[in-house]
């Protein structure tokens, strides 16, 4: 079996509405879907726990359309935890990344927006470029020109994955090399 596509990441945040309009303002991504969540639902399948006598919790679901078909599901829990700070090396996901083209002018468009870029754009040693953003709840965000290598992922992408699994990628596929936690 495979999976067909990449469907969407996920991020919580502290205000629906700044997020969705941040992100049609600074992406051109809109706002596609929004989904009130019942309290029994946020209880039971999210886990969210209330003190006995205050108010049910609340969440708030939407969905924004990057151009190009990604999609951020966006979540607003009520109460919420605390934002926590990216470390690199602990286990999870720790950010998502958007292709563009030309990362030093995202670089200067997004300074002029306000934006805070945590990383100036940089060149990898295969020859694209990238930087690295927060959301106003501090999500880190990738900006990625992959340059020379677009065609092959967009044209090659299929054919090049049976190819280096089959060549020089092997030894990852190899029986033991699978461990589930």
């Amino acid at each position: 079996m495979k999976a067909h596509s990449f469907s969407h990441v996920a991020i919580t945040v502290a205000d629906f509405n700044r997020t969705v309009r941040w992100y049609a303002d600074i992406f051109g991504a809109p706002v596609v879907g929004v989904s009130d969540t019942p309290a029994e639902r946020v209880k039971g399948f999210f886990g969210v726990e209330v003190p006995e006598g205050a108010p049910d919790p609340t969440l708030k679901i939407g969905w924004i359309r990057i151009p190009g078909g990604a999609t951020i599901e966006v979540f607003e829990f009520v109460p919420s935890e605390p934002y926590e700070e990216v470390v690199w090396n602990r286990q999870g996901i720790h950010h998502f990344s958007l292709n563009v083209r030309n990362t030093m002018k995202w670089q200067r468009y997004l300074e002029s927006k306000g934006v805070e870029i945590v990383a100036p754009v940089e060149q990898s040693p295969h020859g694209h470029t990238f930087f690295f953003i927060k959301d106003p709840d501090g999500n880190l965000i990738e900006l990625i020109d992959n340059k020379h290598m677009r065609a092959v992922l967009k044209w090659l992408g299929p054919l090049g994955g049976v190819l280096f699994k089959r060549t020089m990628y092997r030894r990852y596929y190899r029986a033991g090399g699978y461990h589930s936690h």
